[in-house]
């Protein structure tokens, strides 16, 4: 497991997570069917059989075949439940890195990705999140959750097999602390969620990409990367928990109809999926979304160095792209010529 590192003076954290020795066999893709072994057993794989999902799970001696989704630990953590990490004194401050981590394999073919899966297999790799993060809420130590894809070597991917990392804390992720303290403010001040309001002018406006019954994704206003878009239910909710399954299945298509899009107008680009959630129904200001942050080059000192980003292209001309390619995109998925 890594350790939490604190800086000297600023509020700021880093995970010190050294890497275990690679699989030297570079041809098995531990996350493939047949390789099974290569992982931790999973504790939640779906089978589909006769037109229902059954949910099964590996055995220390048996593997669950013909699997859809499957869910194990992690066997390179950057978070352990194992106190193997002891606390250290200022100006050197560290403490152990507690949690889960999770992985969820998205599909069973290696040669999928998140801009290619069906609505049907996203739905359901979106139920087996949900599961998971309300199991994860139930247990000690847990105040914040982590859910995110790496997808392409500029975002970070070691494995190219589409999966999902979820990954608890015990601490409040500064963004996530930032983005509630703010939205807090906003609500004590106006009266509203400021998301709600953002949503309002962004349906049907020039940085809308595509929306469905409850759903919308829109380009930010200020966005730090080219082709950076949001998607926020349309309804206020402060956790992806919340929603049912005819929501999933909306989620699943938008989901599917925006990153067929950019991977149309990007030619497969790299990006990050990161979704936002409140920490719990009493501190319950941020307005749950996932964000799309496609990796298209690298930081320059501006951006490293003072946290300042610049961006190359307008908001309203990524919207005006992705959306044209999107809505093709959804036009297949749903049989409209």
């Amino acid at each position: 497991m890594g350790d939490m590192r604190k800086d000297y003076v600023l509020e700021r954290e880093v995970i010190v997570h050294p890497t275990t020795k690679k699989n030297t066999d570079t041809k098995k893709c531990p996350y493939c069917p047949g390789n099974e072994s290569m992982t931790n057993p999973s504790m939640l794989s779906l089978v589909a059989k006769d037109g229902m999902l059954q949910r099964l799970q590996d055995s220390d001696d048996f593997f669950v075949k013909d699997w859809s989704v499957r869910v194990f630990e992690s066997k390179n953590p950057a978070v352990s439940t194992s106190p193997e990490n002891s606390y250290s004194d200022l100006p050197l401050y560290s403490e152990p890195a507690y949690g889960y981590h999770y992985i969820i394999v998205a599909s069973s073919k290696h040669a999928e990705t998140f801009a290619t899966l069906d609505v049907e297999q996203w739905g359901n790799t979106l139920v087996v999140i949900q599961d998971r993060l309300r199991w994860l809420y139930t247990q000690r130590g847990v105040t914040y959750i982590s859910i995110f894809i790496n997808h392409g070597k500029n975002a970070g991917a070691v494995i190219d097999h589409p999966h999902v990392n979820m990954i608890s804390f015990s601490n409040i992720p500064p963004v996530i602390e930032a983005e509630a303290e703010a939205s807090h403010r906003f609500l004590n001040e106006k009266g509203v969620c400021p998301m709600c309001q953002v949503i309002n002018t962004e349906m049907g406006g020039p940085r809308q990409i595509l929306q469905t019954e409850g759903f919308v994704a829109f380009c930010p206003w200020a966005p730090s990367h080219p082709f950076e878009f949001w998607i926020y239910p349309k309804s206020h909710q402060y956790s992806f928990t919340l929603i049912d399954n005819n929501e999933i299945e909306d989620l699943a298509q938008i989901l599917r109809s925006t990153l067929g899009g950019l991977d149309n107008v990007l030619n497969s680009p790299s990006y990050n999926i990161v979704f936002h959630n409140s920490l719990n129904e009493i501190d319950s200001e941020i307005h749950w979304h996932i964000e799309i942050i496609p990796q298209l080059s690298y930081d320059t000192g501006f951006d490293a160095g003072y946290g300042l980003s610049v961006n190359p292209l307008a908001p309203e001309k990524s919207a005006e792209i992705l959306g044209k390619y999107s809505r093709r995109e959804l036009a297949s998925l749903v049989g409209v010529v």
